[in-house]
């Protein structure tokens, strides 16, 4: 059948085409409204730049509706940025003052979550756009007007303006989780007591669906509330939990009734992330407790070491589903028992909110912290190009700064690179504003008709193309706005060429000059800085368990992980994360086309401290109710054994630490990290109980992560 082939828009295009349309009906919408509706050309402005600043400049992540509540939430905060604009511009230092401290205000911010992060590059523009000269205190009231509007339109056209499917929140993808550790454990539960391949595949793709960066990013759990780290635990969890399940093992005959209880918890976990009516853990908490408690307790001296293994992997698929079902019940509304709630694994449960945010930001307020380095490089950037435009009386100079804000990165060879790209198509785009203005002049109808296609265009465009495009398209596109507001002649395309070239220059030298590596190092300082907490807390866990006393395998009472050793390593976990998320958002150092170089396993690392901070947990804290009865040391055959794997593996996560550690003298790491002629993780000493069993195979797990970490490039992770 012959024709011409149906050609469909490419999926870039279409996204961007969508949100396009909305920021030119909006902003045009104001901007026509207030300049030809009402003659008012400071409403039309602030009408316009509103829309195109929480639209186009910002990246609120989520749907419509849930970009439309963001931007309403932040309406009072536009408006306190526009009225403190308005009133320091009286004096180019006091509108420099405010740019400081503003401009590392709102890129800190970023520290709530990522819809902090997304809208800060648009609330910095709404101080910037008041902050310069004239300075008119009276006519705030007409600005507010027009930003009001502005914001109202955005928010009922990304409410009901083109929607878009949603995809699943968090919560399902957690339910759905749990459903898949459900049917596992019910198939290990019976005969022939293994994993089919098609369950094992299913379990994995379920706890890969939980990684953050398969998850939209406004529907990750990443801010500093309960519910939102409850939900980052309960993904955890359960993520832990199946990996347990679908671990290679032998037959998991003998551990039925645990089992069975697993998947029952799951399945009422599953439920109550739901929100499906009364579906808290009840009963099925209990029961689960009771089973794991009934096979910690039995036969307490020696027994079959298979055996004793089999029952230690049971024992954390029992408290990887306790943890997850807890946490479900601290992220979604509805009653949690008091007794369920470890003040140290769920620290935050009965922390008020206003201290989570204050323990958020001081533990990002410190020099390490890659949101704290970014807030400093975007806030003094700002602050230098408000003071060149205020003492060169730049015309137009909120270009310089406008150019600053959108072209400051967070490495020194990102930023030059983009500055290079930028500045090429400004020149190109004002190339085709001198000659615009040269023909049309100043026929203002004109640049009134065609000014919504060309938004259109650019913000369709601009998005999928780059940079470069992006400016030269946005160049043509203020000249059209501002040849309707006063007269302009091809000089202006002038004046934003230098605007946009002393705001990329003032960008390029504070990203030299501040942290010029980006989250690289960063990320290598504080996995580094993990992995040695780590290896302290696995020497203190290795000691506790040996020594006994209020507790053991089965669970003793509050030992290496508590207190000091707990928040430390907890704190060391969430600064590695924080730079791995920046590291993430960074082309390569080498240049944004290129590729990364071969590197570390970022994530495997970070996975290496979570399973220490929660095995540690496990092995020296009991998962619920009172503390059980003190139980004896080890004798000394067994103590000194799990002492022996202990220190070996805290020295193999020293040694690794060291490699990741971006610092002068870096060791090689060995390959492979495990010595074939150390029998330590195999060996069945006379005499060793179920707890010795039980913290030999989380070391073991532990150095399996280490594999992960230093394999090379393309090898098996």
């Amino acid at each position: 059948m012959g024709g011409v082939p149906r050609r469909r828009l490419p999926k870039g295009y279409a996204a961007s085409g969508v949100r396009a349309v909305r920021v030119t009906l909006v902003a045009a919408a104001g901007f026509y409204l207030f300049l030809y509706g009402f003659g008012s050309s400071v409403a039309a402005t602030y009408a316009l730049f509103s829309a195109v600043a929480l639209a186009g400049l910002s990246r609120i992540p989520g749907t419509g509706p849930q970009r439309a509540a963001t931007v309403l939430r932040l309406v009072p905060v536009c408006w306190l940025l526009v009225a403190i604009g308005t009133f320091l511009s009286v004096r180019t230092w006091s509108a420099v003052a405010g740019m400081l401290v503003i401009g590392f205000v709102l890129a800190f911010a970023a520290v709530g979550g990522p819809g902090p992060a997304g809208a800060g590059p648009g609330l910095q523009l709404l101080y910037i756009l008041p902050s310069f000269p004239p300075y008119d205190p009276g006519s705030l009231g007409v600005r507010l007007i027009g930003t009001t509007t502005g914001l109202a339109l955005l928010v009922l056209a990304e409410r009901h303006l083109l929607p878009e499917p949603a995809p699943p929140p968090y919560r399902e993808l957690a339910a759905r989780a749990a459903d898949t550790a459900a049917q596992c454990a019910r198939e290990l539960a019976a005969r022939p007591y293994a994993l089919s391949a098609a369950s094992a595949g299913r379990a994995r793709e379920a706890g890969t669906g939980l990684r953050s960066l398969k998850v939209p990013e406004a529907d990750r759990p990443a801010g500093p509330g309960a519910r939102d780290r409850a939900l980052t635990h309960t993904g955890l969890a359960a993520r832990t939990l199946l990996s347990r399940l679908s671990a290679p093992h032998g037959p998991w005959d003998g551990a039925g009734d645990v089992l069975r209880a697993v998947a029952l918890l799951a399945e009422r976990t599953a439920a109550r992330l739901r929100l499906r009516g009364d579906t808290g853990p009840g009963d099925a908490y209990e029961g689960l407790a009771a089973a794991r408690a009934r096979l910690a307790a039995a036969a307490p001296g020696p027994a079959d070491p298979a055996v004793l293994r089999r029952d230690a992997a049971v024992l954390e698929v029992a408290d990887a589903a306790l943890t997850m079902a807890t946490a479900a019940s601290l992220a979604v509304p509805g009653p949690v028992v008091a007794d369920r709630v470890q003040p140290g694994r769920f620290w935050y449960a009965r922390t008020p909110a206003p201290l989570l945010w204050w323990h958020r930001v001081r533990g990002h307020a410190v020099r390490r912290s890659v949101f704290f380095q970014n807030a400093v490089r975007i806030g003094l950037a700002l602050a230098a190009a408000r003071l060149v435009a205020g003492l060169d009386t730049l015309p137009h100079g909120f270009w310089a700064m406008l150019a600053t804000l959108s072209l400051t990165r967070t490495t020194v060879g990102e930023t030059w690179s983009t500055i290079r790209i930028a500045l090429a198509g400004t020149f190109a785009g004002a190339l085709f504003t001198a000659g615009l203005l040269t023909v049309v002049g100043p026929h203002t109808p004109v640049y009134a008709v065609v000014l919504p296609l060309w938004m259109l265009l650019a913000f369709t465009v601009g998005p999928v193309r780059g940079v470069g495009w992006a400016q030269g398209l946005f160049t043509v596109l203020v000249a059209m706005v501002f040849a309707q507001l006063a007269p302009a002649t091809w000089q202006l395309a002038e004046v934003r060429m230098a605007d946009v070239l002393i705001g990329s220059v003032i960008g390029g030298v504070f990203g030299l000059l501040a942290w010029p590596r980006g989250a690289h190092d960063e990320l290598g300082r504080a996995t580094a800085g993990l992995l040695r907490r780590a290896a302290e807390t696995v020497v203190a866990t290795s000691a506790s368990v040996a020594a006994g006393g209020a507790g053991g395998a089965g669970g003793p009472g509050e030992g290496a992980v508590a207190g000091r050793g707990y928040r430390s390593l907890r704190h060391a976990l969430i600064m590695a994360e924080s730079a791995y998320a920046q590291f993430q958002s960074e082309p390569a150092r080498f240049g944004a086309a290129a590729p990364r170089p071969p590197g570390p396993d970022w994530q495997a690392a970070l996975m290496t401290g979570h399973h220490v901070l929660w095995g540690a947990d496990r092995l020296t804290a009991p998962p619920d109710g009172p503390a059980p009865p003190a139980v004896p040391p080890l004798d000394p055959e067994p103590a000194a054994g799990l002492a022996g794997i202990g220190d070996r593996v805290a020295g193999r996560m020293l040694l690794v630490s060291a490699h990741l550690d971006p610092g002068g003298d870096t060791p090689a790491v060995p390959a492979p990290l495990r010595d074939p002629a150390y029998r330590g993780f195999t060996a069945e000493p006379p005499g060793a109980p179920r707890r010795y069993y039980a913290a030999a195979s989380w070391l073991d797990s532990l150095m399996t992560d280490l594999e992960r970490v230093t394999a090379p490039e393309g090898a098996p992770r």
